[in-house]
């Protein structure tokens, strides 16, 4: 989601970043504490995925800032999240709760295995999402072991893209009818849209691909 907004916002989004409050010594919740003038120069080192957003530090658990997060949904256009499947129903910002303050609101969802199915809960990261997908084992050369790419495959092309597609959709939708939409994107499936080619050659004369023998190689 971090690289989704980011795309939006050089786009001209007005990318609006909801961040867990510091905590008393200056880090965020589930990280190693820092200093503050170090810990920021860390932060304007690694957040470039940051540029061209504001941001607002918001305390969701508590009663406060939950109306604080209403109050800004009810004039947002979407709200995207990466959370496991079901934090943001616990926090009370769902998109069920969020459309009926604003039925013109899109929310959008980024997560390994989407919101349902037996896998919905499982942890992850891109290799998981890659290797379930199919995508891993068709990378790296023929006699070698599978070659393991950057988080370019599921994170980036696949539910970064997909989401930015699926929320324009969303909102050009929303330009007919009215009423914003939740959007699921999950990384895995967005893999296996990837190897809609490798798929065709199979369903078309049954070629089960193999590292090394695509056409590409």
């Amino acid at each position: 989601h971090f690289f989704c907004t980011m795309m939006l916002a050089d786009m001209g989004a007005d990318v609006l970043k909801v961040e867990t409050p510091p905590d008393k010594d200056g880090g965020k919740e589930g990280q190693e504490s820092a200093p503050m003038g170090e810990w920021a120069e860390r932060q304007q080192a690694y957040q470039g995925f940051n540029r061209n957003k504001r941001s607002i530090a918001i305390n969701l658990k508590s009663p406060v800032g939950k109306q604080i997060f209403y109050k800004l949904a009810s004039n947002a256009d979407v709200v995207m999240e990466g959370f496991r499947p079901g934090v943001v129903k616990r926090l009370g910002v769902d998109y069920e709760t969020l459309a009926k303050l604003n039925p013109r609101i899109i929310c959008c969802s980024v997560s390994g295995y989407g919101q349902d199915g037996p896998y919905r809960l499982l942890p992850g990261h891109d290799i998981n999402y890659i290797s379930i997908g199919g995508a891993l084992g068709l990378i790296g050369d023929r006699d070698g072991k599978p070659a393991i790419p950057l988080n370019l495959v599921a994170d980036y092309a696949g539910g970064t893209l997909h989401a930015v597609i699926g929320i324009l959709l969303a909102l050009m939708a929303r330009q007919r009818t009215g009423r914003g939409q939740y959007v699921d994107i999950a990384m895995t499936d967005a893999v296996v849209s990837l190897l809609s080619m490798e798929i065709a050659h199979y369903t078309l004369a049954g070629n089960v691909p193999q590292r090394g023998e695509g056409f590409l190689n």
